[in-house]
């Protein structure tokens, strides 16, 4: 079982990557970045919600004072990285996009110091600097050259990749009471609030009976959120979750080759080795979290 769980999370990931193809199809029909975003957190809450309903009702049952953890991890999280990373896609490029929101690891580093008092280790510098590297070399600031990505997509691109470590942190709080699945079903509960008043996506309806709009809506919300996270969340039940991590890093590996096969993007050779670099530093992150649990257990 413990290979397949494997395979579920490189399925997962792989999905994750796909998502660049159903948001340039919504873009094709005029959407914008955050209505984009505002398509995929509904749908996927549309699922979520009939899913725990036929599953386990019970699943829904939540305090309302703990709504502050679904507000971070859906709107400060969910709404802002996906908004971030649907408009990184617009301005830079899908490969630069998805690697840009990668650098979550190196953010989460950091901000477990000073929230969780989780020292800096050897490897987690060798990560933050590698990633640093890696930025660099994709953003286009090489020797010799100069950046081939706007100012604005290199800081929204990192900003997909801070709201996306947050959801690390306010996840974490928000597992200490509450099953995956009911947090990963209120995070998008409390994005599609958000986002139902606030995107004017009403003024779309006719768009939105387009059998195009459907099948991306669909794609987005489906394929490339609920599924990609029930078949991570199955693998993760049985491996490491630092393995099931290093798993992942399939998602920008597979939005790379989306980027070139099918939209026919070019990469430079540093954006290549910036692309290695920040894998790599994923890689080192998570190792040495397996590390410090065997060193933990052996105590």
């Amino acid at each position: 079982m413990k290979k397949w769980a494997y395979v579920l999370i490189a399925i997962g990931a792989a999905l994750w990557g796909l998502i660049a193809i159903f948001v340039e199809g919504l873009y094709e029909y005029g959407f914008t970045a955050i209505q984009v975003v505002a398509i995929r957190v509904i749908v996927a809450a549309l699922i979520l919600v009939v899913f725990v309903l036929i599953k386990n009702p019970r699943l829904l049952k939540m305090e309302m004072r703990d709504s502050i953890y679904f507000i971070g991890t859906g709107i400060f999280s969910i709404v802002f990285f996906n908004w971030c990373l649907f408009t990184a896609i617009q301005e830079t490029s899908i490969a630069v996009a998805a690697i840009l929101l990668y650098t979550a690891p190196a953010i989460v580093t950091i901000l477990s110091r000073f929230l969780f008092q989780e020292w800096f280790t050897k490897r987690k510098m060798i990560a933050l600097f590698m990633t640093l590297f890696g930025c660099t070399f994709v953003i286009g600031l090489v020797p010799g050259g100069s950046s081939s990505v706007s100012f604005f997509g290199v800081i929204v691109g990192l900003g997909s990749g801070l709201g996306y470590a947050l959801y690390s942190i306010f996840g974490k709080y928000a597992l200490a009471k509450y099953s995956s699945l009911t947090v990963t079903t209120y995070t998008f509960i409390f994005a599609s609030a958000a986002m139902i008043p606030t995107t004017g996506l009403w003024t779309k309806t006719s768009e939105l009976q387009e059998p195009g709009v459907l099948l991306n809506a669909v794609g987005i919300g489906f394929l490339s959120t609920v599924l990609a996270y029930m078949l991570y969340t199955v693998g993760l039940q049985f491996v490491e979750s630092s393995r099931a991590s290093i798993t992942a890093t399939v998602e920008p590996v597979v939005a790379t080759l989306v980027s070139v096969m099918l939209f026919h993007e070019q990469l430079t050779v540093w954006q290549v080795l910036g692309i290695f670099l920040v894998l790599s530093a994923v890689m080192i992150v998570q190792e040495s979290k397996k590390v410090r649990m065997k060193q933990s257990l052996a105590q």
